[in-house]
């Protein structure tokens, strides 16, 4: 962590879900609004390693059956940590860069901010969505091929994001969020990512909420 008197550029990298919210979305709009129980499949295999986030997170998009309208219901009622807004606003007053990386979706991780009142508030980079009647048609623009098979490669997005000197830091809770966490200098783990980085034996901050990663930069920035 930099001490006050550092005059680096320094960088927050945020995960979405189960990190800025209190639940994870993309699950449970998968599990509400599936047509069958292919996703189910799909998440094992997944889990197994037998295939990347990319064909998992397109085959469970492709499954689902929902309107717009009813879509957009449902993200009003997704809630965020206590303590992110606060978080955020700490980190501008601080001139810190804040950036989400998320393997969801950019209609629905739009959707949440609007209705938190935090829409265009953020660089935010994700997977794509588009509508065709009550389906979804999902793309990647930031997999990378020649990395792994991840729908979204974090990893390569912060690389071309970040420039020399500066400080990065990452707030994450899940396996998406593996590689990135190990390229920055200070991360903050939770759940899935913080067993991972703790087997690993990675450096890392535990936290279980964002009052926690709160209380840390206000001490130390």
């Amino acid at each position: 962590m930099q001490k006050k008197s550092d005059n680096k550029n320094r960088i927050v990298f945020f995960d979405f879900d189960n990190t800025i919210t209190l639940s994870d979305v993309f699950d449970d709009i998968v599990e509400r609004f599936s047509g069958d129980d292919g996703w189910k499949d799909l998440e094992e295999r997944w889990k197994r390693s037998e295939i990347g986030s990319r064909e998992c997170l397109k085959g469970q998009v492709e499954g689902i059956r929902v309107t717009k309208r009813v879509l957009d219901r449902y993200l009003t009622t997704i809630k965020l940590d206590p303590y992110f807004k606060k978080l955020a606003g700490l980190l501008d007053s601080k001139n810190i860069r804040t950036i989400i990386l998320s393997d969801n979706f950019d209609y629905i991780l739009n959707g949440v901010l609007k209705a938190h009142g935090l829409d265009k508030t953020f660089e935010v980079y994700c997977n794509s969505i588009k509508f065709e009647g009550n389906r979804m048609v999902p793309s990647f623009p930031f997999s990378n091929y020649k990395c792994g098979n991840c729908g979204h490669c974090k990893k390569t997005v912060l690389g071309k994001i970040a420039s020399a000197g500066e400080v990065l830091f990452y707030i994450g809770d899940g396996l998406s969020d593996r590689c990135a966490s190990r390229q920055v200098d200070t991360v903050f783990a939770k759940a899935d990512l913080k067993d991972y980085l703790k087997k690993e034996g990675v450096r890392h901050i535990p936290f279980e909420e964002l009052k926690d990663v709160y209380e840390h930069f206000k001490e130390a920035t």
